[in-house]
């Protein structure tokens, strides 16, 4: 079924009120200058283990950032789908979800729960005229009740804001692939972005492409996180010196002792065009993968790039944005 209404409110946020209850959700109010919105973000998984993983990027750097700035304030519905501004945890390259990590919701101290976590950061946008939310989720209302936490009619809101995809059992029917949740936050007078990505640690890392399910096959045999960087993407040429057509390039680096054969690998780009690798790559070497230009592109614009093994599993995933291919001839290094 996946996600009905997925999109991404943009606007400015103005209270918050922290998690608690049974199913204790931190929650935002936004005003877009026209309507109010509730953002309910869990900060306790349903299924155990009850804390919930996350990972905070206080200088997010990320193409899908040129896509943010224009757009107009309010609920933006988003297609599910690579290229645009949906956001996928897994093919997205957003952030290593390996440096994710659990934190309880509540826990007595000052600044040492998520609860508090989501507070300083949402806290900066509050007190800065300047800034801009944008909340990725599901959208619900509007409804004829009014808010039960801010009091503002008619209720509306977005929730779902962490990862929706590799869910156990009980929630794999809202599973899908480009429809994870998320917070990020423009601070402009500091000229920094920060992004806030969580997710529950009953999901797995390892989902297929089309209803994003876990794959049990691996998921099972596993602790639900990302596998280990056998092989990296160091670098790529992504803006030649000249026409970009065929001088396009790709760095990978062995970091294992071993020799790993990357026969029936594949490079993917952000369109999902895919480059078949061969041949082995021995342990500490590093190989150029040339691009002819009729395999995967990378684009001037800002873009993705992901190494999937043989079995179409994600080894690794690194993004550049415009700023980064903006000189011919430099070597963007990962």
């Amino acid at each position: 079924m996946s996600l009905q209404d997925y999109g991404v409110l943009k606007g400015k946020a103005i209270e918050t009120k922290k998690g608690a209850g049974s199913s204790p959700h931190f929650q935002i109010l936004v005003s877009d200058d026209k309507l109010l919105f509730r953002i309910a973000v869990n900060v306790q998984s349903q299924e155990p283990p009850s804390d919930v993983l996350y990972f905070v990027d206080e200088n997010f750097s990320h193409p899908i950032i040129d896509l943010l700035e224009p757009m107009p304030r309010g609920f933006n519905k988003l297609q599910c789908k690579p290229g645009g501004s949906a956001l996928d945890f897994i093919r997205g390259n957003l952030f290593d979800t390996s440096l994710m990590i659990p934190l309880p919701y509540d826990i007595s101290g000052p600044d040492n729960d998520l609860n508090e976590l989501v507070q300083k950061y949402v806290a900066k946008a509050i007190a800065m005229e300047s800034s801009t939310i944008y909340a990725f989720g599901e959208r619900w209302g509007p409804e004829n009740e009014r808010d039960k936490f801010f009091g503002f009619t008619p209720g509306n809101g977005v929730h779902d804001i962490h990862m929706n995809q590799g869910s156990s059992d009980n929630f794999m029917k809202y599973d899908g692939v480009w429809q994870d949740g998320s917070l990020i936050i423009h601070l402009p007078d500091e000229n920094k972005w920060i992004a806030i990505f969580l997710a529950f640690q009953s999901q797995c890392f390892h989902t297929d492409d089309v209803q994003g399910h876990r794959i049990k096959d691996i998921c099972d045999k596993m602790p639900p996180k990302p596998t280990e960087k056998s092989i990296c993407i160091i670098a790529a040429l992504v803006n030649p010196k000249g026409a970009d057509k065929g001088l396009e390039s790709v760095t990978l680096l062995n970091t294992t002792p071993e020799k790993i054969d990357l026969t029936g690998w594949t490079l993917v780009d952000k369109n999902k065009k895919k480059l078949v690798l061969k041949d082995g790559l021995g342990p500490g070497e590093t190989r150029r993968e040339h691009l002819s230009g009729q395999d995967i592109e990378l684009s001037n614009q800002g873009g993705i790039i992901t190494l999937l093994n043989k079995s179409g599993i994600k080894i690794d995933g690194v993004s550049y944005t415009k700023k980064d291919a903006s000189i011919d001839g430099r070597t963007i290094v990962f």
